[in-house]
């Protein structure tokens, strides 16, 4: 209970103190952003989830949610390739090389708020041709509200974590293979209260989760393992200031690299390091080609080659405060961010 009122009390906080009361941050700027999604003047846009395209990396592609009305895919440029009508999905996550039946695609899983008293997760094939989405349909994801969602591969299959907003995140098998798709829940961890964000380390098999007023959890993301959590970071108002939002892994070596995770009471993105937990240090996205960042919810974080503007790698940052316009995306090189932080040109 205590936990939950210190948070409660953060968000109270106005930001600028918050920011002042944190641990410094070093500072970015984007390179480009999306398109703000149809929903205005509301809290719309959420969670991204970034494909990179191997053949061509400047035509990669990002799915945005609008949780209020759909999916959007966006290309590099910030530009809208196509909108699907899902209604309320929250949090997004994609997976390149799955089974849908009966061929090799990308599958796109979101969080299903439709029903706020049973959890699903929506399905979908993306093509990276077309740049459409089509939808496969949905699968249980448990009894209570859908929030966050990520996904996971091993040699036994390919898992959706499902967070529900109460804390309880259930492992969803998922066999897209088939005409239809279908799922199991077959292992359930908790947290104390409402969390979000989710990541999976398929190298290393750690799932990380955000408990948003208490700070982001480790688990053994096997689905026969224990179901012990280990706390990464505390949203102490310093290195990690409530909400704590969405994850993100920057995954390097065999077991190295780092996680990240949106600080957002004091509009700020806190880093720390796979192999150790170790805290690395903090960054925000300051006002430059296309503004800033503020009160991010979702975030993602592929490394690789995208094109000449990101050749090291691709951050997106859910933007909560779009100027006088709808929410959106922004674009961030993950060589800037490596730069700044002092992580050398944070190349695999």
């Amino acid at each position: 209970m205590l936990l939950t009122l210190t948070g409660c009390m953060a968000r109270e906080t106005p930001v600028a103190q918050r920011i002042a009361a944190s641990a410094p941050a070093v500072m970015v700027t984007a390179r480009a952003e999306t398109e703000p999604v149809g929903t205005a003047n509301a809290d719309a846009a959420d969670d991204p989830a970034i494909w990179r395209n191997p053949a061509d990396p400047a035509a990669s592609l990002i799915v945005g949610t609008d949780k209020k009305a759909g999916l959007y895919v966006y290309g590099l440029d910030g530009k809208v390739r196509d909108f699907h009508d899902a209604g309320r999905v929250n949090n997004v996550d994609l997976a390149d090389g799955v089974t849908i039946a009966g061929k090799a695609g990308i599958l796109v899983v979101a969080s299903d708020r439709n029903d706020v008293a049973n959890a699903r997760l929506a399905l979908f094939r993306l093509d990276p041709v077309t740049t459409k989405l089509a939808a496969l349909g949905t699968v249980s994801a448990g009894s209570g509200e859908a929030y966050g969602v990520c996904l996971y591969r091993d040699g036994a299959g390919l898992y959706a974590f499902a967070v529900l907003k109460d804390g309880t995140i259930n492992q969803v098998a998922i066999d897209a293979s088939g005409a239809a798709p279908t799922a199991q829940i077959v292992r359930t961890m908790k947290l104390a209260t409402q969390s979000e964000g989710c990541a999976a380390d398929n190298r290393t098999g750690r799932l990380y989760v955000a408990e948003e007023d208490v700070g982001l959890w480790r688990f053994d993301a096997r689905a026969d393992a224990p179901v012990t959590a280990t706390k990464v970071g505390a949203a102490d108002g310093k290195n990690l200031v409530a909400d704590a939002e969405g994850v993100a892994l920057a995954p390097i070596g065999a077991r190295g690299g780092y996680v990240l995770v949106s600080s957002q009471g004091d509009n700020a993105y806190s880093v720390y390091g796979l192999a150790d937990d170790r805290y690395i240090g903090r960054f925000r996205i300051a006002a430059g080609k296309v503004g800033s960042t503020e009160e991010t919810d979702g975030i993602d974080l592929i490394l690789g080659d995208f094109g000449p503007a990101y050749p090291g790698g691709l951050f997106v940052a859910q933007d909560g405060q779009n100027a006088a316009g709808a929410q959106n995306f922004k674009l961030v090189a993950w060589g800037d961010i490596a730069k700044a932080l002092g992580l050398g040109d944070g190349r695999p």
